[in-house]
């Protein structure tokens, strides 16, 4: 497909500065005199069955101030080789084209996150006993690495279950040291799992949360991710109703369509700078999902407070400019049941960052919602530690009040 540069790069200038319509304009008169197609628009309801749109995933770069993803399949430092993509990497294809645009449209990246080319402390070593075994599982949809930590207090006796989904570039490994989870797991004994995005499903291991074919039970991400559950669930003592699911960014929002998909297998879930299921369903939703927030039209997110549905944290910088802020409040304000009570606190962390806390209690006055702003923050987890990717260690341990929250919810 050769395509006139000036195309790519208007394109691009469009994207950066939010005239994201005018930029699918120019991708789609590109393509159509290339004969290839964009894809439809689907519904956007998690649940509802549509061929997929076309990819798309951010690469996060981190350098100057400020929070921003570039809007390609690859950059100058993480894109894959032809090699690594095969026929989907030929100049021919559509992810080359987006590849083409990234290069030229890279900006700069997170504020105060730790990245590429940045000194990171060592990962301590394993306690005596414990292990961080690398496994796989396959099904129809495909197969996933994953990685499984059995802390040193694991006797076969039954233990809940934390499942952790990664964000955009990061792996097992990066996302358990940035937020300690392992750590926590030893404190008190609990399997924590992670697993890995391919790089073939998307080149920047991406979760690819916003695709309809990825937000169906049965189908797609949200069958492998359940499939690894169930596979740790059969081989170890796991207690079937503290089971529980977290994620950061990409990861976050497939969490939630974890969720909303699955409600009779997580029994909590944990959303970090994401964005709630079915706020996007292509390119154009997705980009005005992560700077504006979604609509609340768009989501078949079923809610907390109704039978079946699952409890909720939230957690969300307020100076994040790569997903919006706003989609944290929305996953908390549509999932709100009437019968819930709202308690607003405000605190300061140990390391300086104040935040906000909102905690929606039922009659008995557990926990069913809750909703962290963190003040000063942006896209990154909150307390976690430098020796991992995206973190922020001034703020509040979200990994540990997750754990908390996770642990006042049993699925019977």
């Amino acid at each position: 497909m050769n395509l006139p540069p000036f195309d790519m790069m208007e394109a691009t200038r469009l994207t950066r500065e939010g005239r994201l319509e005018e930029a699918m304009a120019v991708i789609r008169g590109a393509l159509a005199g290339a004969g290839a197609s964009v894809g439809s628009i689907a519904d956007p309801s998690c649940g509802t069955s549509r061929e997929p749109a076309l990819l798309l995933h951010r690469t996060p770069q981190p350098t100057g101030a400020g929070a921003a993803w570039i809007s390609s399949l690859g950059d100058a430092h993480s894109a894959p080789r032809p090699h690594d993509m095969g026929a989907r990497q030929s100049p021919g294809s559509v992810h080359g084209l987006l590849d083409r645009m990234g290069r030229l449209g890279s900006v700069s990246g997170p504020e105060g996150l730790v990245g590429p080319g940045v000194s990171r402390a060592p990962s301590p070593p394993l306690p005596d006993g414990a292990r961080f075994d690398e496994r796989i599982f396959s099904n129809e949809a495909g197969s996933r690495a994953y990685k499984l930590y059995i802390p040193s207090g694991y006797r076969g006796q039954a233990l809940p279950l934390i499942v952790m989904l990664h964000g955009c570039t990061q792996s097992p490994d990066d996302f358990a040291a940035g937020t300690r989870m392992n750590e926590l797991a030893e404190e008190q004994p609990f399997l924590v799992a992670y697993p890995a995005q391919a790089q073939s499903a998307n080149p920047s291991r991406c979760w690819n949360w916003f695709n309809t074919a990825d937000q169906q039970r049965g189908r797609g991400e949200p069958s492998l991710i359940a499939g690894i559950t169930r596979q740790i669930m059969r081989e170890f003592s796991v207690d079937p109703g503290r089971v529980y699911v977290a994620g950061l960014s990409a990861g976050g929002a497939a969490a939630a369509v974890m969720g909303a998909t699955y409600p009779d297998l997580y029994a909590a879930i944990g959303i970090h700078s994401g964005l709630a299921c079915g706020v996007a369903s292509d390119m154009p939703s997705a980009f005005k999902a992560m700077r504006q927030g979604g609509l609340p039209s768009a989501t078949g997110a079923r809610r907390p407070g109704a039978a079946g549905a699952v409890p909720t944290i939230v957690f969300h910088g307020d100076r994040d400019t790569t997903v919006n802020p706003a989609n944290g409040s929305q996953i908390i304000a549509q999932s709100i049941a009437a019968e819930l009570r709202a308690t607003i606190s405000s605190g300061q962390a140990p390391g300086g960052m104040s935040y906000t806390r909102t905690v929606h209690a039922d009659e008995s006055g557990r926990s069913i919602l809750e909703h962290w702003v963190l003040h000063g923050a942006g896209h990154a987890w909150s307390g976690g530690s430098l020796a991992g990717t995206y973190t922020e260690p001034r703020g509040p341990d979200a990994s540990r009040e997750m754990l908390r929250f996770f642990l006042q919810h049993e699925r019977r």
